[in-house]
């Protein structure tokens, strides 16, 4: 009888290495987005990505100034051959969920079903619905190790799931963010083992610090459930962030911390009450009333169509304190005060340039 297949678990330390020499069945592109640094994507037969495929000539004529939109049929049956390349990519993948034929780290994090499945369903929120851009990228390191810290806000972590795509999507070199969460939050039935998929990891100074050692992007929300279920009353305005343990995490690593400003969220769900006895009857931090729910049954459920902005402000640098700085109470109060004020003036700044909340 055949032996079934699992998913082989790898080394954190040696997964960067491994994609990088082709142990994927998939070719990679072969542009480089940086001096020694290869594109991450995914290649057609030419050997690169589509994004770094070369137009053809006659792409300005067929699309002329101002137009984006991509002709269903072509001269020369080149939709024919792209539907057939999406099939058998589809096969493939499907073959390798069911035989076990791919890699996983010590974390539970799959690459493969993280950009091919999971985050492609939040583009059209990403593209379309929030219409999200971003600032600063050029702040977010190529190729090491750096530490995301953030606002949270909306009820739900739309603006975590919202910034994966955008370090994946708009970074250079397409990094994945790998975010901290809360242990509720890898409770919750099917919820959880997807955040596991998508990179997610409990919220441990152990784990977070080796991530970060091996040149990860590791991203935290420090406000918590404080954050992301205050009033809409309170839009905007930084929660505490705890007791510093991101800054030591930081310090200890010796990688620079990224402030980010993330506008748009707060108005999604826009909550307007929270029902501590109903919070309390089923086991979670808060239950919201918001603008839409329950009001609007299950139509309620529909975020609005905020516009967004996530906004990667400058490093602030570690490595001129030192790792035993991680030890001093004083300085990891102050740094962590510094990155909280660095996070609200980014808040005000952006809020003082935008024209309407949904434009």
């Amino acid at each position: 009888m055949t032996q079934p297949h699992h998913a082989e678990i790898i080394d954190l330390d040696h997964a960067r290495r491994r994609n990088a020499v082709g142990v994927s069945t998939r070719p990679r592109c072969s542009a480089e987005i940086a001096p020694g640094q290869a594109c991450r994507n995914y290649a057609g037969h030419s050997g690169l990505c589509r994004v770094h495929e070369p137009e053809p000539a006659d792409h300005t004529a067929a699309h002329p100034a101002g137009g984006d939109s991509q002709p269903l049929v072509t001269p020369d049956g080149d939709d024919e051959a792209s539907f057939d390349e999406a099939i058998a990519a589809a096969l493939a993948f499907l073959r390798r969920r069911l035989t076990g034929d791919y890699d996983v780290d010590l974390y539970g994090f799959d690459r493969e079903l993280t950009e091919q499945v999971l985050l492609p369903l939040a583009r059209p929120l990403y593209q379309r619905y929030w219409r999200l851009r971003t600032v600063g990228m050029e702040h977010v390191p190529a190729d090491s190790g750096a530490l995301i810290v953030a606002n949270h806000a909306g009820t739900l972590p739309f603006d975590a799931i919202m910034t994966k795509v955008a370090l994946l999507d708009e970074h250079p070199a397409h990094r994945h963010l790998r975010e901290l969460a809360a242990d509720l939050a890898l409770r919750v039935p099917i919820v959880g083992p997807l955040a596991r998929k998508t990179g997610n990891t409990l919220a441990h100074e152990d784990d977070a610090q080796r991530l970060l050692t091996s040149g990860e992007l590791v991203g935290v929300w420090p406000e918590g459930f404080k954050g992301i279920g205050k009033p809409y009353r309170d839009r905007y305005k930084l929660q505490r962030f705890g007791r510093g343990g991101f800054v030591s995490v930081a310090l200890r690593s010796q990688v620079p911390i990224i402030p980010v400003a993330i506008i748009g969220a707060e108005e999604i769900y826009p909550m307007l009450a929270n029902v501590r006895f109903l919070a309390r009857l089923f086991g979670v931090p808060y239950f919201p009333i918001t603008a839409q729910f329950p009001l609007l049954g299950p139509l309620g459920l529909m975020p609005l169509p905020s516009k967004w902005v996530i906004d990667f402000g400058e490093p602030i640098d570690t490595t001129e304190y030192g790792t035993e700085a991680a030890d001093d109470p004083m300085l990891v109060f102050e740094l962590t005060d510094r990155v909280r004020d660095t996070i609200q003036q980014m808040l005000y700044r952006n809020l003082m340039g935008r024209r309407s909340i949904f434009f």
